[in-house]
């Protein structure tokens, strides 16, 4: 409740319906109480944070190399932040509140850098054998461009990666899983970076690959 010091045209102090009264330095002043925020939890609001949480749980195991891959979108937010925002936005499918990744939409890498051509991963023995053509001098891909590589097994929430795997020119690398994988389904996606690291090239998705 508010009180008025000096009569019914004086100041005053406290709250008075949506309004507050005070003084500083001898001077009455009166300021509005804050809007009420609407409800955090409206139908909308839940959605879409149900969408950001399927999201997170991607990319929460890549996130170093998200952090290279997402590296030419992170002048005004974080390299995570922007592969959230590409994910959030074409690579969540299904129905609230069952949401679930679209592998196949995903990228885990985004930019200018020619991608790769005709790329294919076969696994063999704890590993998984990577092959692409080589385009290089084609648009802007040279044969000196890296290949990243990366292995999502969505079973233990784990990833397996390289951002360094092989040339554009030499058209194959390896890359080696853990031993209890065995048996396991994963998500492969292949990238290629500059050598200097300023060009980044949008990712392919391989498929999905059982170990053996």
């Amino acid at each position: 409740m508010g009180t008025i010091k000096q009569g019914i045209l004086g100041g005053f102090s406290g709250k008075v319906g949506t309004v507050v009264g005070g003084t500083w330095k001898g001077i009455h002043y009166m300021r509005s109480l804050p809007t009420s925020v609407r409800n955090p939890r409206t139908e909308a609001q839940v959605m879409q944070r149900t969408k950001f949480m399927v999201t997170i749980d991607f990319l929460k195991p890549i996130t170093p190399f998200i952090r290279v891959g997402f590296k030419n979108y992170a002048s005004r937010q974080t390299a995570f932040n922007a592969a959230m925002s590409y994910n959030v936005k074409n690579a969540v499918t299904g129905v609230f509140p069952d949401y679930e990744m679209d592998y196949s939409n995903i990228l885990v890498s985004r930019g200018s850098l020619l991608p790769a051509e005709n790329a294919d991963a076969v696994a063999a023995e704890r590993s998984l054998n990577f092959t692409w053509s080589d385009n290089s001098g084609v648009s802007n891909a040279t044969e000196t461009d890296q290949a990243m590589a990366l292995v999502y097994n969505g079973t233990k929430g784990e990833s397996v990666f390289s951002t360094t795997t092989g040339g554009r020119s030499s058209g194959s690398a390896t890359l080696n899983v853990p031993e209890n994988w065995i048996g396991d389904t994963v998500e492969v996606y292949l990238g290629f970076i500059s050598e200097n690291g300023s060009l980044v090239a949008n990712s392919v998705y391989l498929g999905q690959k059982t170990i053996v």
